[in-house]
C-alpha cells in the first residue's frame, strides 16, 4: 500500500470508524473498538500495562446523578482472551561503551524471551491494549509497539482509548488472571539502524541540522526548570523542538484518544518542525519519545523516524552538552 492510501485509511478510520480488513491484514496502526470487536478471532489482543493487578481488577463504575448512568470511573480488568505485558521487565539497563545506561530496549534473545512467557505468538496480528486514561499508559503501548518493530514485527496496532473506550462502549471485560503460556513469538529481523537512534546520531544531527529533534518532555523540562532524578542537566539538546504528549492525544470523555493524520502534520509545523524531514524523538528515558515516533513513523508514514532510546538520560550521563536552562533566581 502506497504511503497516500495508507494515510487515506488512516484517516478514514479516525473519522468514520472503519470495519474492513484488507487482504487479512490490519487497516492501519491504530483501530477503534468497533473494529476489534468485529475481528477478535483475527488478531491476538496484548494489554500493555504499567500496573499488572489492573489486569485482574474490576472496573468501577458511578451513577451520573443527572442522566442515571453508569458512567466509568476506573479502567480495569481486560479483553477476554488478552496476553498481558508488563511494562517494566520491557526496559532494561545495558552496558553502553564504559556506562550502564538504564530504561533501554532488551537484547534481541531476552526480549523474544519476554514475550513468549507473555503467551504472544507468531503469525497473528497484535492489537496494544493500553488503559487508555491517560497519555503516559498509552505511551506505554506506543513504546513496546517501538521495540517490537526493531525486532522486525509488521502486522501491529493500537486500540484507540485504551481499554478505556472499550469498557465505555460497554464491551465485555474479563478479571481472570492470563493462564500460563508459551507464545511462539520470535524476532523477524534486527532493525535498529532504521528505528533507533544513537548518541553520535543525535550529536550529528543537533550539530548539522540532519534530522529534526523532537523533545517530548513538558515544557518545564524542556526549559531546565525542572528534571528527572536520573537526567544530569537541565535543559534540552541544542536545536530540539518541543512536541510535549499534550499535543498528542484528545481527550473525549475521559479516555485518551489519537487525532487525525492533518492535524498532526499542521501541530509539528506550528511547533517548527518539517513533517517529512527525519526525525529523532527524545524525552527522559525513552518513554514519552514513543509518541513523536508513532505519530511521525506509523500514523504519518515518515520512514525516517527514528527514536533516541537512551534520551535525555544517556545524554547527561556521557555529559554531552545542554543548552536552554533558564535561571531559576
Amino acid at each position: 500500500m502506497n504511503h497516500r492510501i495508507k494515510t487515506m485509511v488512516v484517516a478514514g478510520w479516525l473519522g468514520c470508524g472503519l470495519t474492513l480488513v484488507m487482504a487479512g491484514t490490519l487497516p492501519g496502526p491504530v483501530v477503534n473498538t468497533h473494529w476489534l470487536a468485529a475481528n477478535l478471532d483475527k488478531v491476538q489482543v496484548v494489554s500493555v500495562l504499567g500496573n499488572a493487578k489492573l489486569f485482574t481488577t474490576a472496573p468501577e463504575f458511578e451513577k451520573d446523578a443527572k442522566t442515571g448512568k453508569d458512567v466509568l470511573s476506573e479502567a480495569g480488568g481486560h479483553i477476554a482472551g488478552a496476553r498481558l505485558i508488563e511494562m517494566k521487565p520491557m526496559r532494561v539497563e545495558r552496558q553502553v561503551g564504559n556506562l550502564k545506561v538504564k530504561y533501554l530496549i532488551p537484547e534481541k534473545a531476552s526480549f523474544e524471551k519476554l514475550i513468549q512467557n507473555a503467551g504472544v505468538d507468531a503469525g497473528k496480528p497484535i492489537v496494544f491494549v493500553p488503559v487508555g486514561a491517560e497519555a503516559a499508559d498509552v505511551d506505554d503501548a506506543l513504546r513496546v509497539y517501538w521495540q517490537f518493530k526493531v525486532y522486525g514485527e509488521a502486522e501491529m496496532a493500537v486500540l484507540d482509548g485504551g481499554m478505556s473506550a472499550w469498557l465505555k462502549d460497554g464491551r465485555a471485560v474479563s478479571t481472570e488472571a492470563a493462564p500460563a503460556k508459551t507464545g511462539t513469538w520470535v524476532a523477524k529481523a534486527d532493525l535498529s539502524a532504521q528505528y533507533f537512534a544513537s548518541s553520535d546520531d543525535v550529536a550529528q544531527a543537533s550539530r548539522k541540522g540532519s534530522a529534526a529533534l523532537i523533545d517530548a518532555r513538558d515544557a518545564g523540562n524542556f526549559h531546565g526548570l525542572s528534571k528527572r532524578d536520573y537526567v544530569y542537566a537541565s535543559g534540552h539538546i541544542k536545536g530540539a523542538k518541543l512536541y510535549s504528549t499534550d499535543l498528542l492525544f484528545k481527550n473525549s470523555g475521559g479516555t485518551v484518544k489519537f487525532m487525525a493524520p492533518a492535524t498532526y502534520t499542521a501541530l509539528l509545523s506550528a511547533q517548527g518542525i518539517d513533517p517529512k524531514m527525519p526525525t529523532v524523538s527524545y524525552c527522559n528515558s525513552g518513554h514519552l519519545a514513543s509518541g513523536p515516533w508513532f505519530m511521525s513513523s506509523e500514523i504519518l508514514g515518515n520512514r525516517s523516524a527514528k527514536l533516541y532510546d537512551g534520551s535525555m538520560h544517556q545524554w547527561t550521563l556521557e555529559k554531552r552538552d545542554v543548552v536552554g536552562a533558564v535561571p531559576l533566581k
